[in-house]
Parts: C-alpha cells; structure tokens; sequence
C-alpha cells in the first residue's frame, strides 16, 4: 500500500485524493476521498474510529479540517460513517447521505456530543431522496446517484463531474490483491479479488444491469471502490460493466437450502 495519499485528479484548482493505507490491524483495507475545490472541502466514506485520527491528521496537510463542507457517506455501515461523532464535533461539515438513513445515523453519535455539547445531529445531516441529488460543491457540484441495493438498501454513490471519478463504494471492491494502491492491469486476473464479495454483499444481478445501464450514460474516466484496486480508462470501466452485469448474487443464488432451522452450536 502506498504511504502517502494517491493523486487521482489535479487540475490546479480541483483535486481528488485518495487515503488508501490508514487502516491497521484486524480493520478491513478501505479507501478514503478528499475532493478539493478551491477554497472548498469534502471527504467520502471517510470510515470509523480506526481510521479518524491517521485520516484527519494525514488529510490537514492538505485542507483545514475546521472548514470541511462535507462529509459524503455511501451508507451507514460503521466503515463508512462510523465516526460520525467527531467529524460533527471537530468539523462544519454537513453528513449527506441517503434519506433513508438519514433518520438512524443519530444512533452512532454519542451522548456526550448530543447533550453535553449540544449538538443538533438532524440539522447536520441532508437527506438524499431515493433519486438521487446533485450538491453544490465550490464552482461545481458533486452527483449523488442511486444505487440502492448495492449493498445497502439505501446506497449512494458519489460522481464528480470535473474529474470524471465515479465512487462506487462496495461495487467494485477487491480483497487481497497485490499492489492495491495501483489500478487494475488485468481483468481477468482480478476477477477472484471480487466475485466473493460480489456474490455475498451485492443484492441481485438486476440490480447492477440497472446500474451499469446508468453509468454507461455518463463521462466516467475512473471508477474506484472504498475497498481494493481502482478501473481506470474506458476499456476496463467497459469490461467492469459487463462482468458486474451477469454475475449472479445476493438473491439470485438462494435456495430452499438456505433457509433451514440450524442444528449445530457455536
């Protein structure tokens, strides 16, 4: 893993970084994204308590933690939005997120920066409809798509119109593989560092026709995952978008089988 953060778009004035190697020990490797533009700030699925302190200490050097405008958050799994507290506390930020979540993820501040510190968690987070939203981010914006089931019921993933970086969050995501830090070189070869999780996390075949149906109407130069390596350029995004397409997963795999009364103990 790199130790520094991987440049993933520079134009002089809008930047995407990305923190690939703060999380340690018995974590999960997850990606975290800084979007700079200008003056303005924003992280993506910046995780939990593992990752906090080393991301915010590891993203001031590039931004003032203080004036973040938003922290986006795919979903509302602890490695995505985890730490939700702190950022309300230390930060400015708005927490966007879909509008279905919206309504628990109150439940991971703690009491102490809701009451003692009067933190009013409902008026920092904006709710995104099932649709999807485009935010006003510096002079551009930032895409909220949909992608429900992907794996989350209420899943969003994050497109930026300038960079042309789409943030597919678990779609896409790879375990093990070597030189996670670098983009996919061989599709085929990388396939075995996703369909496990595929088949597990992701809800259903039709789910992703869907969605690649979508992102194949837009500009995408990259896609990158929270977790494992990255598809850059339009002939392994293509090749992406077709596996991810007839694979069968979630729901798609289940029996009767599945669906017995135990009869071992743990």
């Amino acid at each position: 893993m790199a130790s520094e953060p991987i440049v993933l778009f520079d134009n002089g004035h809008h930047k995407c970084l990305m923190f690939d190697s703060l999380v340690t020990g018995e974590g999960v490797q997850s990606n975290q994204f800084l979007l700079v533009d200008g003056k303005h700030e924003a992280l993506i699925d910046p995780g939990g308590d593992l990752t906090y302190t080393p991301l915010s200490v590891a993203a001031s050097r590039y931004m003032s933690i203080q004036d973040l405008d938003y922290v986006f958050a795919s979903h509302q799994d602890p490695d995505i939005i985890g730490a939700i507290d702190r950022w309300l506390l230390h930060t400015k930020a708005q927490i966007v997120t879909s509008r279905l979540w919206s309504r628990f993820l109150p439940h991971l501040a703690s009491g102490y920066v809701v009451n003692q510190l009067n933190v009013n968690v409902f008026e920092r987070i904006t709710g995104i409809p099932d649709s999807g939203a485009n935010v006003r981010f510096g002079e551009s914006y930032i895409q909220c798509l949909p992608a429900h089931f992907m794996h989350s019921v209420g899943n969003l993933q994050f497109y930026d119109p300038v960079s042309r970086i789409l943030f597919s969050g678990d779609l896409g995501a790879s375990m093990a593989a070597r030189d996670e830090h670098l983009p996919v070189a061989d599709f085929d070869a990388h396939i075995p560092h996703m369909i496990g999780f595929h088949k597990r996390y992701i809800c259903s075949r039709k789910v992703c026709e869907l969605w690649a149906d979508m992102v194949r109407s837009l500009d995408v130069a990259m896609i990158v995952p929270q977790h494992g390596k990255r598809f850059e350029g339009k002939e392994m995004i293509n090749r992406f978008l077709d596996w991810v397409s007839s694979v069968e997963c979630g729901v798609d795999l289940m029996t009767r089988e599945h669906y017995q009364p135990p009869g071992d103990f743990v």
